[in-house]
């Protein structure tokens, strides 16, 4: 019992020691680059059936990111409650690539997240 208390212990130490040596990124670090992942993408963006520039997105995202920002505690969050869907109409947010492959916007961008975790 006593080596698997010492045990215990120095995991909790290590855990501990390499969060401090490998902190993880911010939220608002996360945000800003989903942020600027759409800012620089070349992709169409559609909104109500209605096509935007990348920059009319990130205006959208941002104002809504503004109302929801009480609530929005992870990057996943921010996807969800930001870019995913109109408040008016429910219809889900959509980006055409530049290649004519069209998704979800949650979905894109939670691709982007996982990649820029990975990195």
């Amino acid at each position: 019992m006593k080596r698997f208390s010492s045990f215990l212990v120095g995991l909790i130490f290590f855990t501990l020691s390499a969060g401090q040596v490998f902190p993880a990124e911010s939220l608002d670090d996360s945000i800003h680059y989903l942020l600027d992942y759409v800012a620089n993408s070349n992709a169409t963006f559609i909104r109500n059936g209605q096509t935007h520039t990348p920059q009319e997105a990130v205006d959208h995202i941002k104002a809504k990111y503004e109302h929801f920002k009480k609530e929005i505690k992870t990057p996943e969050d921010f996807i969800r409650l930001s870019a995913s869907k109109s408040l008016l109409t429910g219809q889900p947010y959509r980006v055409r690539t530049a290649d004519g492959k069209e998704m979800r916007l949650d979905e894109w961008l939670t691709d982007a997240l996982k990649k820029h975790r990975a990195e």
